[in-house]
């Protein structure tokens, strides 16, 4: 795919065109036939239900297959009480909102940013777990043969930037913190899945990679001049979301609320078996050696499951504000991004040490 570049002075600021999804919840009934419980059909206000239809299905993302296999080896796939039919590969921003409108998606891992530009667009999607990372899990890798070391040498380079991920919130907020206007540099728009390959190719300068991609990425190119320049920019949330057609389905909602405690001690079982994930997920199914994949694994953050979302809401206040500030979406209230409904979920599902 070829990449295009544009300086942000020319950067299109309204790269989405956004949509309209028509359509309000009631209350009410489906059809049913013999002795199947009518499915129930919830509004924004109405209460999560206890049970649902044992025949219910949810396609859950599965980015490069990390939930099913935690979820296989800690033995927590045992406790599902629905059917899972597809744990698809789904992991970059762009590419859930489009798994979500197409409906072959039900409920997605991400960072903050792909529920802001899912807003923009006009999908209606929600909040509904929240999980908190204290310190960084990106940083900055520089293309072979660089000559930057630091932030503030950003100042006219050419930057991998993507919109709709956390990646770009973390770069804007860098430059930010760094003092570089968006003018004094050349953002190229890409998917994180193509940062990788534009670094490589020496397409851009400098692209935010994943904790985990580090260590294999100098592995290949250190000895070539190119270097990872760390910061202290965090990117705050780790959530699930689904599309509020998702939610209004009374079956597909209260196994959602069964899930997320599940999804909740499946990570918590990764930070607690870290010899295990690292040669059963890293070294077996992503191919590093076990070298780097206890490089990775020393880089991981324990997760945190906060007792309220107001935290999480304000910190998505801010990135609203940031990209709205840059163009990029039209900026409304954080709240709206939230399902409040699912807040107390994990309130006696975890241990406290996994709470702040």
């Amino acid at each position: 795919m070829p990449l295009h570049t544009h300086s942000s002075a020319t950067l299109d600021r309204r790269l989405f065109i956004r949509g309209l999804i028509g359509g309000a919840a009631a209350l009410g009934l489906a059809a049913c036939t013999g002795t199947a419980r009518p499915a129930t059909v919830l509004t924004s206000g109405s209460a999560i239900p206890t049970e649902f239809a044992p025949d219910t299905t949810l396609k859950i993302s599965s980015p490069l297959g990390s939930v099913a296999l935690a979820l296989g080896l800690s033995s927590l796939k045992n406790e599902l009480r629905f059917q899972v039919p597809e744990w698809p590969n789904i992991t970059a921003g762009p590419d859930v909102i489009n798994a979500f409108r197409s409906k072959s998606l039900d409920v997605a891992t991400n960072a903050g940013l792909p529920p802001i530009q899912a807003e923009y667009q006009g999908l209606d999607a929600k909040i509904v777990a929240v999980q908190l990372t204290r310190t960084p899990n990106y940083a900055f890798a520089t293309k072979p043969g660089s000559d930057i070391e630091t932030v503030k040498d950003f100042a006219g380079k050419t930057l991998a930037f993507s919109q709709g991920q956390a990646q770009g919130a973390v770069l804007l907020r860098a430059l930010e913190e760094a003092g570089i206007a968006q003018s004094e540099v050349t953002l190229t728009n890409l998917t994180s899945n193509q940062f990788l390959t534009a670094l490589q190719s020496g397409q851009v300068d400098v692209a935010v990679l994943g904790n985990s991609q580090v260590p294999k990425y100098l592995e290949q190119y250190q000895a070539d001049g190119a270097r990872v320049i760390t910061t202290d920019v965090v990117d705050l949330l780790s959530i699930l979301w689904a599309p509020t057609t998702v939610l209004e389905d009374g079956d597909k909602a209260a196994a959602l609320a069964s899930y997320i405690p599940i999804w909740a001690r499946a990570n918590i079982w990764i930070w607690e078996n870290p010899e295990i994930w690292a040669q059963k997920f890293y070294v077996e199914t992503q191919n590093l050696t076990p070298d780097d994949a206890r490089a990775v694994i020393a880089l991981a953050n324990r997760p945190i499951y906060p007792p309220t979302w107001d935290e999480a809401i304000e910190w998505q206040q801010k990135n609203i504000e940031l990209l709205s500030a840059a163009g990029f979406v039209d900026s409304f209230d954080a709240e709206t991004l939230f399902d409040r409904r699912f807040e107390n979920i994990l309130a006696d599902a975890i241990d406290t040490e996994y709470r702040s």
